[in-house]
């Protein structure tokens, strides 16, 4: 098994603040991506030649999908009060992990997202002519993932 890439649907997601650690369950986790810009300088008086330095890190925003739950959880508590305000001024931030799994349950990887908070929250389209599930989407920015 081990010259196999490893299978993309055994994951587990965890929130971790002050409080503890809370396991949440998803159907679809997207963004973890880190890239690097290019700054393009010209050179006076040389214009055959561009000086092309990096950019600091930038970090797409994390993305989570799941059915939507008849019961809130920890973490739509947690986007509801950040998104109304109850929170104050200062957002509280919480420590997103995200664990790669082989098909034995041997975490081959994990993701930790630092100090991350919900960005957007989306309710899939309602339609009595659909046999969908309703989805919900919540997105949130970190500052930086190891």
């Amino acid at each position: 098994m081990d010259n196999y890439p490893p299978v993309a649907f055994y994951f587990q997601l965890s929130l971790t603040n002050t409080s503890g650690k809370e396991e949440v369950i998803f159907k679809e986790i997207s963004g973890i991506t880190m890239e690097m810009g290019i700054e393009e300088i010209t050179e006076g008086g040389n214009n055959n030649f561009e000086h092309r330095i990096p950019t600091p890190l930038k970090y797409s925003n994390l993305v989570l999908k799941r059915g939507m739950a008849s019961k809130d959880s920890e973490v739509v508590f947690w986007c509801r009060n950040t998104f109304n305000g109850n929170e104050g001024i200062t957002i509280k931030t919480k420590n997103i992990t995200v664990k790669l799994f082989d098909t034995d349950k041997k975490a081959l990887k994990s993701w930790v997202f630092s100090n991350a908070w919900p960005v957007k929250w989306v309710v899939s389209e309602l339609n009595s002519e659909s046999k969908n599930i309703a989805i919900e989407s919540l997105e949130f920015a970190y500052s930086s993932f190891q």
